[in-house]
């Protein structure tokens, strides 16, 4: 299989940033995944407000399932962790967007873009640890 793929990196990554200024544009919100996740539980959201996080979500989860049914012959990501595993660092994910008060779309796209200090040394932090777990999991082979 070869993950050298250019074009489409390049044209998803344009969709994402193009996805991000049209939400910043028409409404001045952030395209901040878990802000917007976060929003669907406060108890201060009106309908409104509700309803427009609903319906981005629900795009980040319903796009992939079609384009699967779409297109089968397009490789899918697969999880080596599986069950309780795999729900621990889903919350360790979430207990560090808290920290970092955003996460990586957040930060990484939306408040860079913004040149926004916090997010600079976020997104940094980001890929430090992400390139971390890959050398620890793949060379030291430390698997849970």
């Amino acid at each position: 299989m070869n993950s050298f793929t250019p074009i489409s990196s390049l044209i998803g990554g344009a969709l994402i940033g193009l996805s991000a200024v049209w939400l910043m544009a028409s409404s001045g919100r952030i395209a901040g995944i878990s802000g917007i996740l976060g929003g669907m539980f406060s108890p201060s959201s009106d309908k409104d407000d509700k309803t427009w996080r609903f319906v981005f979500l629900f795009g980040l989860i319903a796009v992939p399932l079609l384009m699967v049914l779409i297109r089968p012959d397009l490789d899918i990501v697969r999880f080596k962790l599986t069950g309780w595993p795999l729900i621990i660092a889903g919350a360790f994910v979430g207990v560090g967007t808290q920290f970092g008060r955003g996460c990586t779309s957040g930060h990484g796209i939306c408040g860079n873009a913004r040149l926004s200090k916090r997010s600079i040394i976020a997104t940094l932090t980001f890929m430090v640890a992400g390139i971390l777990t890959v050398f620890v999991a793949k060379y030291i082979g430390l698997y849970l």
